[in-house]
């Protein structure tokens, strides 16, 4: 699942939409990437995060992806005609206008994201900022309000809302539903087969 960029500035030249997993970290984007690549659509990524305790599987993530909005040659996003890249809600509004976009954007309970990144910084052993539980909450609602008028306002976004909760529940209902929303001939029983319910672990019922 490696990847490597024609440093070359060259026009982009994009006939097929960029298949983009989206939300905010911890929100079962790394699934989702994960049921892409069991379906059949080949994925952009690199190796530079290992699996963890985690992210068992992986986190399926591109380390350029990070300097999206610092970068000004983008071109290399048109290497992506077709396939699936992941890239957090928080890097959305750089990506540019001259591509278009299948936005598959994973919605969780953001009680549970933030107890999912409590744990995996335990998990790492690694301290936790200094912003409570009850102020990031507030402002992770704000950004999700933000990224839903980005993708509901620019035309190159067409935008598919998947909810975590639905997929562990009923994959193979959800992975059809994908695999309509992209157009694409997706093998949704195996889609269906890589979710995993015993990784649910923070829930907030």
């Amino acid at each position: 699942m490696s990847f490597q960029s024609d440093e070359g500035v060259r026009q982009a030249t994009v006939r097929e939409p960029l298949i983009v997993v989206s939300g905010l970290p911890r929100s079962g984007t790394s699934m989702l990437m994960q049921m892409l690549h069991a379906g059949g659509i080949p994925v952009l990524c690199d190796t530079l995060r290992a699996p963890d305790v985690s992210n068992p599987r992986g986190y399926y993530e591109l380390e350029r992806v990070k300097r999206l909005h610092r970068e000004a040659d983008k071109s290399w996003l048109a290497d992506g005609e077709g396939k699936a890249i992941k890239v957090i809600s928080f890097f959305l509004a750089s990506l540019p206008d001259i591509y278009t976009y299948q936005v598959i954007f994973m919605q969780r309970s953001v009680r549970e994201i933030l107890a999912s990144q409590n744990r995996m910084l335990d998990d790492l052993a690694q301290e936790r900022g200094k912003a409570n539980d009850d102020r990031l909450l507030e402002s992770y609602e704000d950004h999700l309000f933000s990224v839903q008028t980005l993708l509901a306002s620019r035309p190159w976004f067409a935008t598919l809302h998947v909810n975590y909760r639905d997929v562990i529940a009923q994959p193979v209902k959800e992975a059809v539903r994908i695999a309509r929303f992209l157009g694409r001939d997706l093998d949704t029983s195996r889609m269906a087969s890589v979710v995993e319910a015993r990784l649910y672990h923070n829930r907030c019922d």
